[in-house]
């Protein structure tokens, strides 16, 4: 075969350091579109990127020119350098060391679309603890408890 041809979606999440509610709606917005100008940059193609106070989801395509390791280092470390300049009271921001991603049926993407913008209702009745662990049961991921927090 002469040609490398991909279509990856994945639905990537990952949460502030100790999931400290530090993203309101001062900053919520143009963190959003910072961490899709990144994945632009990366040709990573995000086709939509929300969360919560102490958490963020991001739906891209993954370009077969990265390793998803590679890109969720750039996003976090330079989302969190970023996010440092935007007030006194983000200064010490981090993101929690690891992530969960997980693969999307190109069928699905529109449903995962729906889940990511309804985030704020969806955090009125669970936890992003609970929804995490949610995750990893639905796509069978094992997992130990005591190491998926810090």
């Amino acid at each position: 075969m002469g040609q490398s041809l991909v279509k990856n979606y994945l639905h990537i999440i990952f949460s502030t350091k100790y999931r400290q509610p530090l993203i309101n709606e001062t900053i919520e917005n143009e963190l959003y579109s910072y961490l899709g100008g990144i994945c632009n940059r990366l040709e990573c193609t995000p086709i939509k990127i929300g969360g919560h106070y102490d958490h963020v989801h991001i739906l891209c395509q993954l370009s077969k020119k990265i390793a998803l390791m590679k890109l969720l280092e750039e996003i976090k470390s330079h989302s969190s350098k970023w996010i440092k300049t935007k007030g006194e009271n983000l200064k010490d921001f981090y993101w929690q060391d690891g992530y969960g991603a997980f693969s999307v049926n190109p069928a699905e993407v529109d449903t995962v679309i729906k889940y990511i913008s309804s985030q704020k209702q969806h955090h009125t009745k669970m936890t992003f603890e609970d929804e995490y662990r949610a995750f990893l049961i639905k796509y069978n991921v094992d997992f130990d408890e005591r190491y998926i927090w810090y």
